[in-house]
């Protein structure tokens, strides 16, 4: 390889799809309704701005008035944050600063932001900003209690509450410490199952039931600045697979203090705390899972004993998918809809209180997205809305009226499109985000009737070039989902370099009807290459077996689904030239890329391999062992899935590239590939991200990372 970069094309348009943040910089972002339907919150910056600030949009009038900057609370000083709201920001994949979040009380006349640690309530009705009389250390999870006289949030590892009407602090926890604390939920369930809280209100406001994790035991990593010798190395706690977990248990204690009820239930043989939720209406509901991940409990608890009763039963052979949406209790606890994919695919159904009488309401085929799909029931019309359909490339809003057969809304989308929403409370509006590969995301006010009120404004640049992209449906039973984008200039009948935008894996796709995920490919593209992209098994949205195809094997199926696609895909496009392939992708798409490039080397003739993962021994217990089982149990899934175990067939350059602070994929992953291929005399480069975690939101290293990756394939694949 050589020490001289090729030259690129169009580096502006790098650097300003750095300095926007990918062009999301100062558009709408989680918007909320007040709870009388009338207006609207929302996060946005400026179109250079990683700052955020927070908005109003008033639906009857349309108009939009700023309510709070962090500048006005900081007053010239510089926004910090701790090593554990860093965290807790990475786990939420969140790379904007500012308010990354805010709070609305139950009645809707104060809002909650944080900012460096700090506390601030806003009154609607006078504009007043209140600064919450906290102790030292930084506040996290921050919440209104549910009738609003209360904000309660976690400080020095026990669960806290400021009196609003007096500004004074209490704790309602104690004898939390660092390895045990108390309202936080652990790695795992902040990085493998979506849940960010560890503590919840009671529908009253008088009661907490709090997570108490105890992880004596359990592994620490280390996490060194190799630019700063001198500082402290950061200590995380991390469960390796086969090896010792967090323990997680519950309790119930009043916002007051007093003794903790503990919430009972086999966690010997269920130890798993997924999701918790305290409905207005309906049982206090705790969904918890056996470690193999192949049964989950619904479980209803008694605040008064801890006792619970089981709900609702999930068993799979391969895994159960978690979905944070669910149990969905109906407003009059009655009963509540729930997610199942025993059929198949991922399915809707409305079961009594005690679980029983379950009926369908969603089925299989309507393409029920899973987990963030459910939008809100309105209980006036009995009506459901849901994300899916049954292309997986699209996310598009549904309803059922009483579980009939689902329609799409009416929506201010053109064509094909990639939808989310927003319900108001009383379902008399929503707020749809809708994107497609023609149009970057906008955000609209839509009545229930269909009828748009208005869009959400924003301030975000547009991009400067535009997507040559198509999607296609390959060939043969898999029916595999491809996205080919071509150069700006290209010329039918002339053969191009190709570079595969790989991920392969569990719960996401990459062929999808989008234009910001395409942009950056678009660019590289632009450089001479043709850019494609396949969704093979394991992948969601195309059924339970086409996703669990992967069971105790992360490298034959999904490997050879990519060559496979590679090759079908030539055969609709002769323009791609297979004796000129490259691959690149990040995290597992970072392992797909290093897996093809050592193991189809026939294929592949370069790669470049972000944060992968090496060894699966080395990641988090609650992702592998779901796919991978136990290693005692599953040594060859093991083996057959390790990087380490293609070394020896490595022929192809490969530019590994990886962030030293990275406390999802350690950096220790890509040593270990560097230091095994090295020794085995094999071709491959280093490219290490000073003090970067898994992301890498810094504009001028993402600006120098893709000029690195697009002179990597040049060079690579010029001949």
């Amino acid at each position: 390889m050589t020490l001289l970069a090729a030259t690129v094309a169009d580096p502006q348009f790098l650097r300003e799809y750095a300095e926007t943040r990918r062009y999301l910089a100062g558009r709408p972002e989680k918007p909320k309704f007040s709870p009388d339907g009338k207006s609207v919150f929302f996060l946005r910056s400026a179109a250079k701005d990683a700052r955020q600030l927070l908005y109003e949009f008033d639906v009857a009038t349309g108009q939009t008035k700023e309510l709070l900057t962090p500048d006005s609370l900081l007053k010239g000083a510089s926004e910090t944050l701790t090593a554990a709201e860093k965290a807790r920001l990475e786990r939420q994949r969140v790379s904007a600063r500012g308010f990354t979040s805010f709070q609305l009380s139950g009645d809707g006349s104060k809002l909650l932001v944080v900012l460096s640690g700090k506390l601030y309530v806003v009154e609607r009705a006078s504009g007043k900003v209140t600064q919450l009389k906290t102790g030292d250390g930084a506040c996290i999870d921050p919440k209104f209690s549910p009738d609003g006289t209360r904000v309660g949030y976690v400080r020095e590892h026990d669960v806290h509450v400021v009196d609003l009407a007096k500004n004074v602090e209490a704790r309602v926890t104690t004898g939390g410490t660092e390895e045990k604390p108390n309202g936080l939920a652990e790695f795992v369930a902040q990085e493998e199952m979506s849940r960010f809280s560890g503590y919840w209100f009671s529908p009253d406001g008088k009661f907490v039931i709090f997570q108490k994790t105890d992880h004596s035991g359990l592994e620490r990593f280390g996490i060194a600045d190799p630019m700063h010798p001198e500082a402290e190395v950061e200590r995380f706690f991390y469960p390796r697979p086969g090896k010792k977990n967090a323990e997680v248990s519950l309790a119930i204690v009043p916002v007051t203090g007093g003794k903790p009820v503990d919430v009972q239930w086999d966690r010997a043989a269920l130890p798993y705390v997924t999701t918790v939720k305290w409905p207005k209406a309906g049982a206090l509901s705790v969904v918890v899972q056996n470690r193999e991940q192949t049964k989950s409990v619904l479980l209803a608890v008694d605040p008064k004993t801890g006792k619970t009763t089981p709900l609702v039963t999930e068993e799979d052979a391969a895994w159960v998918n978690i979905n944070q949406d669910m149990p969905a209790w109906l407003p009059d606890g009655s009963g509540f809809f729930w997610d199942t994919e025993r059929n198949g695919g991922h399915e809707i159904e409305l079961r009594k209180a005690d679980g029983s009488g379950a009926v369908t309401w969603v089925k299989a085929a309507a393409g029920y997205k899973g987990e963030l799909g459910l939008v809100g029931f309105d209980a006036k019309t009995k009506t459901l809305y849901f994300l899916g359909g049954d292309d997986p490339t699209q996310v598009l809003l549904f309803k059922t009226v009483n579980g009939a057969p689902p329609e799409r809304v009416k929506t201010p989308s053109q064509g094909r499109a990639f939808e989310g929403a927003v319900m108001a409370d009383d379902a008399s509006a929503f707020v749809v985000s809708t994107t497609s590969t023609r149009a970057m995301p906008k955000s609209f006010v839509v009545k229930a009737d269909g009828a748009t009120v208005a869009e959400l404004p924003g301030v975000a640049l547009e991009p400067s070039l535009k997507l040559n992209l198509e999607l296609l449906t390959l060939p043969g039973p898999l029916a595999m989902r491809a996205a080919v984008i071509r150069p700006k200039d290209f010329k039918k009948g002339t053969k191009y370099p190709v570079v595969l935008n790989v991920y392969g894996g569990p719960g996401h796709l990459e062929v999808l009807e989008t234009t910001r995920e395409n942009l950056v490919l678009q660019w590289l593209a632009n450089q001479g290459f043709i850019v494609v992209k396949i969704d093979g098994r394991g992948t969601p949205r195309r059924g339970r077996d086409y996703e669990r195809a992967i069971k105790f094997d992360f490298a034959t199926t999904t490997a050879n689904d990519q060559i496979d696609g590679l090759k079908a895909l030539a055969a609709k496009v002769p323009e791609l030239d297979l004796s000129r392939v490259g691959v690149y992708g990040w995290s597992f798409g970072g392992y797909m890329a290093a897996l093809l490039a050592m193991a189809k080397g026939d294929v592949i003739k370069s790669a470049v391999s972000g944060a992968p993962v090496v060894d699966w021994r080395d990641y988090d217990t609650h992702y592998t062992e779901r796919y991978l089982g136990l290693p005692e149990a599953q040594p060859k899934a093991y083996e057959v899935s390790s990087l380490l175990s293609y070394v020896k067939d490595a022929k192809r350059p490969i530019l590994l590239i990886h962030g030293t602070a990275d406390d999802n994929v350690y950096f220790l992953h890509s040593l270990k590939l560097s230091d095994a291929l090295f020794k085995a005399g094999k071709p491959h480069a280093v490219l290490p991200l000073s003090n970067f975690t898994h992301m890498v939101p810094d504009p001028l290293v993402t600006e120098r990372l893709w000029e690195r990756i697009a002179t990597h394939f040049l060079e690579t694949l010029s001949k």
